[in-house]
């Protein structure tokens, strides 16, 4: 059992929090009972996943995709009064870190997805402080064996342009929509980009500049940090946890 104030400040200093400029507020969203025992954690705050996780005797719930975004309509009503119903009216709290779980070097999405892919990190790249990572393979494959690889440890296959050199042996990623970044890629002199989702024009991009791009998906590439941290605040204050994946096939 941890006071909710303890457990807030504790990630908030864990994620370094306070370097970000996100598009969303990092922290506690929505206010619920002051004591946690049992923690839930999950991707985004769906109305699915705080049903279940309310279902499940959830104090609170840890997500990486949270209920308020910068430039989006303020009115509490339709989906949005739904989610919050749904966590006011059972005294469920709602946390969330967006950039700041997406980079930490040990409980971060990105760092997890190296641990996963066999991919040493070398540096950051993208944002500042950096978001993705950039390094190589543990060993050189080529794009359909790497791409078998994602498949076989995300469950997703992915979508991908095999544009590059025969043997991947660099490559820079980050999880998410950073499709944008392929270009910084570039500039890095990487044989392969992996991210989450795909535009149109990143394919002309990759092709054009002799680069391999993979997208293993959004929340396929975003599962792993938020259960990596819930386990270890389960581990550090003694709490019940349970990841709930709510599949997304984006």
């Amino acid at each position: 059992m941890v006071q909710r104030q303890e457990l807030v400040a504790y990630i908030d200093e864990l994620l370094d929090a306070g370097t970000y400029q996100d598009s969303c507020p990092n922290g506690l969203q929505v206010e619920g009972r002051r004591e946690i025992g049992h923690l839930v954690t999950g991707v985004t705050a769906s109305l699915m996943l705080l049903e279940q996780a309310v279902e499940s005797g959830a104090d609170a719930i840890l997500v990486h995709h949270g209920l308020f975004w910068k430039g989006e309509a303020a009115a509490v009503v339709g989906m949005k009064q739904r989610r919050l119903k749904q966590l006011l009216c059972n005294d469920v709290n709602l946390l969330a870190w967006h950039l700041p779980l997406d980079a930490h070097p040990v409980y971060g999405n990105n760092a997890r997805l190296a641990k996963l892919l066999g991919l040493r990190s070398e540096g950051g790249f993208g944002g500042s402080p950096a978001i993705g990572m950039v390094g190589r393979l543990s060993m050189p494959v080529n794009a359909d064996a790497f791409a078998e690889r994602i498949t076989r440890q995300l469950g997703r296959t992915p979508f991908y342009i095999p544009a590059g050199p025969e043997t991947i042996t660099t490559i820079a990623w980050c999880s998410g929509a950073a499709q944008s970044w392929l270009d910084q890629a570039v500039e890095l002199g990487v044989d392969a980009f992996l991210t989450g989702e795909v535009s149109e024009p990143t394919v002309h991009t990759a092709r054009e500049s002799g680069i391999h791009f993979f997208a293993a998906g959004h929340h396929a590439t975003e599962r792993y940090g938020v259960k990596a941290l819930g386990e270890h605040l389960a581990q550090r204050f003694n709490l019940e946890h349970r990841f709930i994946d709510i599949d997304n096939p984006i």
